[in-house]
C-alpha cells in the first residue's frame, strides 16, 4: 500500500491493550504506517483502504519474545524429545550442516507463519552466526517476510561445545559490530539485540565481555536463565539492568526474580515447550509477575513446539491454574503479555503492542462470527480461549496488509520452496536425524 493513504479498519469491536483507549466498537484510522485515531472514523482520503472488521475482535499485533526461527523449517520433528535430545541434535547435528540459505528458508518460513498467526513483532533468537552470511541470511529474510523483527545475534554452531559451557572463553565473532552497523537505524522495521550466552553457558568472563559488548553498541540483551544463581551473579556484576531479557529463568529463585525486578529487567517465557519438553524446566509465569517483572511469551522453537501464541496464552493459563494457589491470570492479563508486555519486554514500548494513536500500525483482525468463537460474550476470553491462526482474518504489520481475507501477501511460494531445498541437504547432511 503506498504512503500518504489511510488504511481504516471498521465496524469491529476494539481491544486496544492501552487503559487510555476505551475497547468496545471502534474504527481504526491508519496513516502512512501510523495509528491516527480509534474511535468514531475521522475524515479520510478518498483513497483510503477500507477494511471491514464486522463480527471480528480487533487487537494490537501479537509478539513472540523468544524464538529461534533458523529451526522453522524443521518444524515439529522433536515433539518427543527431551531438552538433552534437542541440544544434540540443534547443537551437534544440525547446526553445524546449516548453511546461509538454510537459515534464510528457516527464518522466512517461519516469520511468514508469525504473521499468518496474528504475530506481528518477533524476537529472532539466531545462535546460527557461522560465517557473515548465515548473520545477512537471517535478516534479508525477516526484511523479506514483512514482520517486524529484532535480530537477536548469537554464537556459531560450529564446534558448538568450544562456544557453549560454564568454562567457554570464546569472544562472539567481530561480525557483530558489522550487523549492528547495517542495523543502525532503531526506528526501522528490522532492529537488532545481543543474544548472550549467559553465566550458565559461558565462564564469567565471557558473560561479562558479551554484556558489556552489548552496552557498547547501545543493544539489549536477552539470553537463556534457568537455574538459581544466575540471576544473582549477573546482579553482583553489575550487568543487571533495563536492557536485560531472562528467558525461561525456570528455576531462578523468588528472591532474584525481585533483584531482576528491582533493576527493570524483563522476562520471557514459553510455557508450552517449558511444559513439555522434559529438562527444559516449569514455566515460571506466576512468579515472575509476582515479583513484578514485566513478562512476555514466546514459542522458544517450532520443533518442539506450536508457533501461535493462542497456544502460548492457553499453556501458560493452563500451568498457572493447576500449579499456583495465588491470585488467578486472567484473559486480560494473558493477552497483555502477548502485546503491550511483550513489545516492552522487546524493547518496543513506545513502538507498538497497544492500539494507541501515534503508535506505528501493528494489528489483527480475528473473526469472532463463526461456529468456533460465536456467541462472544467477553471478547478477552473469547480471544484467549477459543482464536487460532485459521480465524486470523486480517493483519497489518507497520501499516501494510500483510494478510487480507485470510489470504498471506508475502513470498508464500518461495519460503515454501527454500523450506524444501533446505530440508533436501540436511537430510543429506544428518543422515538418520531427520
Amino acid at each position: 500500500m503506498p504512503l500518504n493513504t489511510d488504511l481504516v479498519v471498521t465496524g469491529g469491536h476494539v481491544l486496544s491493550m492501552d487503559p487510555a483507549v476505551p475497547d468496545g466498537p471502534a474504527d481504526v484510522v491508519v496513516r502512512d504506517g501510523v495509528i491516527v485515531s480509534v474511535g468514531p472514523a475521522a475524515e479520510t482520503s478518498p483513497r483510503a483502504r477500507v477494511v471491514d472488521a464486522t463480527g471480528c475482535v480487533v487487537l494490537p499485533g501479537l509478539i513472540d519474545t523468544h524464538r529461534h526461527t533458523w529451526q522453522s523449517a524443521l518444524r515439529h520433528i522433536g515433539l518427543d524429545w527431551s531438552l538433552t535430545d534437542y541440544l544434540g541434535a540443534a547443537f551437534l547435528g544440525l547446526g553445524p550442516n546449516f548453511r546461509p540459505e538454510d537459515v534464510y528458508a528457516g527464518t522466512l518460513i517461519g516469520a511468514l507463519g508469525a504473521l499468518e498467526s496474528g504475530i506481528t513483532t518477533l524476537v529472532d533468537w539466531s545462535h546460527i552466526q557461522n560465517t557473515p552470511e548465515h548473520g545477512d541470511a537471517a535478516v534479508a529474510a525477516l526484511r523479506d517476510s514483512g514482520i517486524r523483527g529484532v535480530f537477536a545475534y548469537g554464537w556459531p554452531q560450529t564446534d558448538a561445545l568450544s562456544w557453549v559451557g560454564e568454562h567457554s572463553d570464546a569472544e562472539l565473532p567481530a561480525d557483530v559490530r558489522r550487523i549492528r552497523d547495517v542495523l543502525h537505524d532503531d526506528a526501522a522495521r528490522v532492529t537488532m539485540a545481543l543474544a548472550a550466552r549467559g553465566p550458565e553457558m559461558s565462564a564469567p568472563t565471557a558473560t561479562r565481555r558479551d554484556l558489556l559488548l552489548a552496552r557498547e553498541l547501545g543493544l539489549r540483551v536477552t539470553m537463556h536463565v534457568g537455574r538459581a544463581g544466575s540471576v544473582g551473579h549477573l546482579n553482583e556484576e553489575g550487568l543487571l539492568d533495563e536492557t536485560v531479557t531472562l528467558v525461561h529463568a525456570s528455576a531462578v529463585g523468588d528472591d532474584e526474580l525481585k533483584l531482576a525486578a528491582d533493576a527493570g529487567a524483563t522476562a520471557s517465557v514459553a510455557p508450552f515447550i517449558e511444559t513439555t519438553m522434559p529438562g527444559l524446566g516449569s514455566p515460571a509465569t506466576g512468579r515472575l509477575l509476582r515479583a513484578g517483572v514485566v513478562t512476555g511469551l514466546g514459542a522458544d522453537t517450532e520443533i518442539a513446539t506450536s508457533g501461535d501464541m493462542f497456544t502460548q496464552m492457553r499453556a501458560a493459563l493452563a500451568h498457572h491454574r493447576f500449579t499456583e494457589d495465588g491470585a488467578p491470570l486472567t484473559a486480560g492479563r494473558l493477552l497483555r503479555m502477548a502485546t503491550a508486555d511483550g513489545a516492552a519486554v522487546a524493547g518496543l514500548g513506545a513502538v507498538t503492542g497497544s492500539l494507541t494513536p501515534g503508535r506505528r500500525a501493528d494489528l489483527v483482525v480475528v473473526d469472532t462470527g463463526t461456529p468456533a468463537m460465536a456467541p462472544v460474550l467477553d471478547p478477552l476470553a473469547s480471544v484467549v480461549l477459543a482464536a487460532h491462526p485459521g480465524l486470523v482474518r486480517t493483519v497489518v504489520c507497520d501499516g501494510v496488509l500483510v494478510k487480507h481475507d485470510g489470504v498471506l501477501t508475502g513470498p508464500v511460494a518461495r519460503a515454501r520452496e527454500a523450506a524444501a531445498e533446505s530440508l533436501a541437504h540436511l537430510r543429506r547432511a544428518v543422515p538418520g536425524l531427520l
